[in-house]
């Protein structure tokens, strides 16, 4: 056998010894390394490659133009979900752009019989890094690529995950494989337990307006203590999801049981025998004792509140309770830049955001569009109004959690509240669809940027957790949950 077949269950066989105490993310790494160029890159094996419909097209028509077939297409999962609408599925996508991408996307798929493809409508379609998790695609010990930057959204499973460009897309296709430079390593710690109130959207923010949006730029961040064990894995999702906003390569957790009560029994997971062995690797998946991580930082879950963003980048956050900082307290250099963050947003250094009235709230996304973000805003909102001034668009990530929002009585809540439940796809979090925010609005998202534009052009957005946005929604404003 070549290597590229020698590798093919990398996974699931620990990485030889000699290195010493070796992170999680050695450990991984190195079990899925078939070559390593001198003084360059290191070629790697890919476990499961996930693809949608923006990034794919010319990947596939590269493979067309040099006469190639996709190496073992059923490692790549597809399905369409950015150009996707969140209302009228079954009927066709009026916007010429996207029913273009959709309409290659499904032909792509059907020319080079890729087994796993998921289209507008089918039962398993949904935004990708929702899929992925929710039907046993991903599990513990993989490598994970996907043309889009929050396939770092798996690392919740102790996974090694991360974004690719096109022409990447084009080389896992075609070979299974991807160069790819080795990060450094990061551990993050989170010390104790949450306070009331606050959910891990908080957390990752609050990470980040700490770090900056750069602060873990050419890392792989492992995170670790009480109040990252104690989250459940959509938690965890959302925090590795947003790892790349801090500049990070990817982000991970190590398995332990929360992760494999999720991942038994889900219809892509292994079953018998398959999944003793699997689960006898999993759990050798965490960092040794004494390994030695290239940046250490701690945190204290208790010094976190609900958050909220105030300018044009992730990292430009705050507790809500907190006033926007002053122009002096900035440095220099970046003086100028933070006042035309504050100039787009219509937002006053130095002032509170509690209180300001706000027109949208967008619950979504693959940052927040799972089941457990909906059973939070739901529950919120129980017995209350939704506020006249605001306009809500709830989009579940996937069919599969639409399917439990209607099982498990959710959608009378939001019903009675005077909310609609749209359909699935990665809605206003990028606006490459029909749920654009209107030019100057405010909208409270929990999706996963705010850049300038990134909801629709002059769109201003203030991320926030899942019950920011359900206070927000029943307010009208800026309200802090726990009140």
């Amino acid at each position: 056998m070549n290597n590229t077949e020698n590798t093919e269950n990398r996974s699931l066989t620990p990485p030889l010894g000699g290195r010493g105490a070796a992170t999680l993310f050695d450990k991984i790494w190195d079990a899925h390394v078939v070559s390593t160029v001198e003084n360059g890159p290191t070629q790697l094996y890919i476990d499961r490659h996930f693809c949608h419909e923006v990034t794919s097209p010319q990947a596939f028509n590269g493979l067309r133009e040099r006469g190639l077939k996709v190496f073992r297409p059923e490692l790549t999962t597809m399905t369409a979900d950015h150009n996707t609408p969140t209302i009228n599925q079954d009927k066709p996508v009026q916007d010429p752009i996207s029913r273009n991408q959709l309409d290659t996307f499904a032909r792509n798929a059907s020319e080079f019989e890729m087994p796993l493809f998921y289209p507008l409508g089918h039962a398993k379609n949904g935004v990708v890094h929702i899929i992925g998790p929710e039907n046993g695609f991903t599990q513990p010990g993989m490598t994970i690529v996907c043309g889009d930057s929050h396939t770092s959204t798996h690392g919740a499973f102790g996974t090694i995950a991360f974004g690719i460009g096109t022409s990447e897309v084009e080389m896992v296709l075609a070979t299974q494989c991807i160069l790819q430079t080795r990060p450094k390593t990061m551990r993050i710690t989170f010390n104790g337990k949450f306070s009331a109130g606050v959910t891990s959207k908080d957390l990752a923010l609050y990470m980040i307006s700490k770090l900056t949006t750069g602060g873990a730029t050419g890392y792989f961040v492992e995170y670790a203590g009480e109040a990252i064990r104690s989250m459940s894995m959509e938690e965890r999702m959302t925090v590795c999801n947003l790892s790349i906003e801090m500049g990070a390569r990817g982000g991970l957790i190590a398995p332990d049981q929360t992760t494999f009560d999720y991942v038994k029994g889900r219809e892509f997971a292994p079953k018998g025998a398959a999944w003793d062995e699997r689960l006898a690797y999993w759990q050798t998946l965490k960092s040794d004792e004494g390994a030695t991580f290239d940046k250490e930082l701690v945190f204290e879950a208790a010094d976190i509140q609900p958050m909220i963003t105030y300018g044009t980048n992730p990292g430009m956050g705050m507790g809500i309770t907190e006033s926007i900082p002053t122009l002096d307290s900035i440095e220099e250099t970046g003086r100028i830049s933070f006042q035309k963050s504050l100039d787009y947003m219509g937002f006053v250094a130095g002032e509170k955001l509690e209180g300001k009235s706000i027109d949208f709230v967008f619950l979504g996304s693959c940052t927040n569009g799972r089941i457990e973000d909906f059973r939070l805003f739901a529950n919120y909102v129980k017995g209350k109004k939704k506020a006249d001034n605001v306009t809500a668009w709830l989009v579940p990530g996937s069919w599969m959690v639409e399917k439990q929002i209607r099982e498990e009585g959710l959608y009378e809540v939001l019903i009675e509240a005077g909310f609609a439940l749209r359909q699935p796809g990665c809605s206003a979090c990028l606006a490459m669809n029909d749920d654009k925010v209107p030019a100057g609005k405010y909208a409270v998202s929990t999706s996963n940027r705010n850049f300038e534009g990134r909801q629709g052009p002059g769109a201003r957005t203030i991320l926030a957790g899942p019950l920011v946005a359900a206070a927000a929604a029943i307010t009208g404003k800026i309200t802090d949950p726990r009140n």
